[in-house]
This record gives structure tokens, C-alpha cells and sequence, in this order.
């Protein structure tokens, strides 16, 4: 069929049949920081759903419904299932806390323990649920632990 005979409707359509965005099957754990980004994400996914409803005409922009209908469901369940955690110094690795890490290779790295929405490993934080942090929960100041298959060493816990 010649694209000439496609509606543009139809693609729109299309187009508005988002899938939701996958939630975890993980308990969410959230640090303030973490709670405080959800209440922040939520909020602009209700921006962007009046705004798509103040447009008027909803099927012009289906899309941009679809879109803040989809992010408005995705981060109420966040927030709604959010455990606040308050950080604990103890000694050992905590959730919220900071670990340093030092590799065979004599690299050096610090990683703070976070929810799984506030993880960004480009700023140096990660969710309690990755390998990485499993491997380190709970572990102290001197501790071995196996990282993606190579020894590391605590040498730091914040």
C-alpha cells in the first residue's frame, strides 16, 4: 500500500498505545533525596497531563496524552509505594550510605547506595538492588567482597 493512502490518524493512534513503564518487583526503598525526586517526577507527569487535557482537542495529540497519562500512572505507584529509609551509620555499608571500593588494579571508586529511581552510576550512586551493592551491603571497612567477578576491598564506608 502507497504511504499516500496511510491516515495519519491510524499512525497517531499507534502512537498513543504506550505500554506502561515496567515497576519493579523490588521493595522501594528511597533515600530523602530519592523521595523528593519522585515528588518532583510526579508532579510534572500532572503538568504534563493538564496540559495535554487544557490543548482542547485530545485527539489531536494523542501522543502527548498517552505520554503524561503513562508517567502520571508510572510515578503515582512509585511514590505510593515508597519506603522512606533513614540512614544509619554503623560501621558497615547501609542503604543511603557511601562505600569506597578498592579493585585489583589499584583503582579507587566511590559509590553511594540509593532507590532504584534516584541510580545514575555516571554520578557515582547505585540501587540497592545491583550486583554491586549486594555484593557490599553489610559489609565493613577491611571486607572482601567479589564485584562482577574481581576481588575488591572496603576500604571507606560513609
Amino acid at each position: 500500500m502507497s504511504v499516500a493512502f496511510t491516515r495519519e490518524e491510524d499512525l497517531e493512534a499507534t502512537a498513543a498505545d504506550l505500554p506502561d513503564r515496567p515497576i519493579s518487583p523490588h521493595p522501594n526503598l528511597v533515600t530523602g533525596e530519592g523521595l523528593a525526586q519522585i515528588e518532583a517526577e510526579l508532579a510534572a507527569a500532572r503538568a504534563a497531563y493538564a496540559a495535554a487535557q487544557a490543548k482542547g482537542s485530545i485527539e489531536a495529540d494523542r501522543t502527548a496524552m498517552a505520554r503524561a497519562t503513562r508517567d502520571l500512572r508510572y510515578w503515582s505507584a512509585r511514590r505510593a509505594s515508597a519506603q522512606l529509609v533513614e540512614t544509619q551509620a554503623d560501621g558497615s555499608v547501609r542503604f543511603g550510605g557511601s562505600v569506597t571500593i578498592a579493585r585489583e588494579d589499584g583503582r579507587a571508586q566511590t559509590w553511594r547506595i540509593v532507590g532504584e529511581d534516584e541510580a545514575d552510576p555516571a554520578q557515582g550512586s547505585v540501587s540497592h538492588v545491583s550486583p554491586l551493592a549486594r555484593a557490599l551491603l553489610g559489609k565493613r571497612v577491611g571486607d572482601e567482597a567479589v564485584v562482577n567477578g574481581q576481588a575488591v576491598e572496603v576500604t571507606g564506608v560513609g
